[in-house]
């Protein structure tokens, strides 16, 4: 995997302070404090409802904050968000494209809301498409294009004017793994460039792939930092205890042996196989002749570090029943 684009030292380019957004009673995004370095790749990640959009439609100045500040390349988003407008790129999740014009013309309506004209964007948009790809269907209507095409010329669109901040909402939901992969190379060429980026994704891998991430639960931020150092968060790596990966036929079977095992603090289907958090002194023979029990003969089992999803899943469980509580 590539590593994460590294952020320069200059301040930050979006600050928040007690950034909120209610919608009735219903608390959308409570007192957010987020702060994202220059040429940072940072992931906003949640579940569905949790106020990651709701986040970034602030931030862009398309959803007046109900209190708190953020500033957004060098702007309050609350009293100068035309500033803003000007100064980024947003790519929403519905892509924004207009089906019945072709790539180019897509792109040239685009360039010209950010003010390009004339002979130079021209000459821009046609390096912006040789660069991404796109040349070969400029003259293509873009409500034919399949979704790893749409993909690029939204990003296209979102990056004509070359902002220094970009905003992707979950840019790469419904397209096929090949596609997600060139679109990340995409993403590192612009943050090597200086280009920020936020992004919102479901996707563990691409949160991998991130230099920082941040965790937004119940409208809350939970936690933000490196991927790596959040995996040392003692909620997600306890003392006296270990990670197991376990992979056997019959993986739903094996999780309810094992979910309320003695010793066995946590229990995930993870793909083809489960992770497990269990005491350190719980032999593996021992969640064998378990999973013998429930008819499970075979069971690979070895140790491993956690993941960001186990990361996500250990802090969500805590707060879910902090709130409870």
């Amino acid at each position: 995997m590539t590593s994460a684009p590294v952020a320069n030292a200059a301040g930050p380019v979006v600050s928040t302070r007690a950034l909120s957004k209610r919608f009735g009673d219903l608390v959308a995004v409570d007192a957010l404090d987020l702060d994202i370095a220059r040429g940072e790749v940072f992931g906003l990640l949640g579940p569905n409802g949790s106020g990651k959009t709701t986040t970034i439609r602030m931030l862009c100045g398309l959803v007046v904050p109900t209190s708190g500040t953020a500033m957004v390349a060098g702007f309050d988003v609350g009293t100068n968000a035309e500033s803003v407008r000007t100064r980024i790129g947003y790519m929403s999740q519905r892509y924004g494209l207009y089906d019945e014009l072709t790539v180019y013309e897509n792109l040239r309506f685009y360039a010209s809301v950010y003010g390009l004209i004339g002979a130079a964007r021209e000459r821009k948009l046609a390096a912006h498409m040789e660069a991404l790809g796109l040349m070969p269907r400029r003259a293509q209507r873009a409500g034919t294009l399949s979704g790893g095409w749409k993909q690029r010329l939204a990003l296209a669109c979102a990056t004509a004017h070359d902002p220094r901040l970009l905003f992707l909402d979950e840019p790469t939901a419904g397209v096929d793994p090949a596609a997600r992969r060139t679109f990340w190379e995409t993403i590192y060429v612009l943050a090597q460039q200086g280009t920020t980026v936020l992004v919102t994704t479901h996707y563990m891998d691409e949160a991998e792939r991130c230099s920082h991430v941040g965790y937004i639960y119940m409208s809350k931020l939970i936690v933000c930092g490196e991927p790596d150092e959040l995996k040392t968060l003692p909620e997600v790596s306890p003392a006296g205890a270990r990670r197991l990966d376990i992979m056997c036929d019959h993986v739903m079977r094996g999780l309810q042996a094992l979910r309320n095992f003695p010793g066995v603090h946590s229990a995930t289907v993870f793909g083809q196989s489960m992770h497990l958090l269990v005491d350190a002194g719980l032999p593996d023979e021992t969640l064998r002749g378990q999973l013998a029990d429930a008819g499970i003969r075979e069971a690979d089992i070895r140790p491993i570090a956690p993941s960001l999803e186990d990361v996500f899943v250990a802090l969500s469980n805590k707060h879910a029943q902090e709130a409870a509580a």
